[in-house]
């Protein structure tokens, strides 16, 4: 366990696999999350740095009327060319990777008997190392065919566009190899929660008589 009596959890799991849900679940069961890609909207609003920078290197057509990025078009560039993906991550993961360490550094500290159970959710967690800060990696997968079709329907992409984000994204079957838990997302609600509240409920009750 991290010090200070912290157990870190490092969720991971690829587009439209059901991470949010996964993150919603455990921060109704009381733990502590914080979501990489909510933080990276965050940072690329007008005003902070990431924008400004994405703004030089993209330019003004990235942009809506309002002035706040358009993530749809965004996507559509470096979706399509893994260089300017690489472009884009190198421009916003430094920033990111920043703000979740001091998140971490700010965890309350817990108890022997009740430590402080926190969840670093990152698409890229792996990629980018985070392991290192945890005590486990939690990975979730879904059916390809699931992940476009949710794609779709939340976010209004075309197929050929939702195969495009899926693809840009490391095998699910690497991701699993690296986890210590992994959830099978089968498109049921009720299922993957309570897989969630399990594997939450073992770490407690592990912790609980480590004390």
């Amino acid at each position: 366990m991290s010090n200070n009596n912290r157990y870190i959890i490092g969720l991971t799991g690829n587009i439209a696999c059901g991470k949010s849900t996964v993150v919603q679940t455990l921060a109704d069961a009381g733990v502590h999350t914080i979501d990489a890609d909510a933080v990276t909207r965050h940072l690329q609003q007008p005003g902070q740095p990431v924008y400004d920078a994405i703004v030089t290197a993209f330019g003004a057509g990235i942009l809506l009327p309002d002035g706040t990025l358009d993530r749809k078009a965004l996507g559509a560039i470096v979706f399509a060319d893994p260089v300017q993906l690489t472009r884009l991550e190198h421009l916003i993961h430094p920033v990111v990777r920043q703000h979740i360490l001091d998140w971490l550094a700010a965890l309350p500290s817990g108890s022997p008997a009740v430590p402080t159970i926190a969840v670093i959710d990152a698409i890229k967690l792996i990629e980018s190392g985070w392991p290192a800060h945890c005590d486990a990696v939690w990975v979730v997968t879904a059916p390809r065919a699931s992940q476009i079709s949710r794609l779709m329907q939340t976010r209004g992409l075309s197929e050929a566009d939702a195969i495009l984000r899926i693809d840009a994204q490391a095998p699910q079957a690497a991701k699993a190899a690296r986890a210590d838990v992994v959830f099978a997302n089968t498109g049921a609600l009720d299922s993957l929660q309570t897989l969630v509240r399990s594997a939450l409920a073992a770490v407690r009750t592990r912790l609980a008589s480590q004390s």
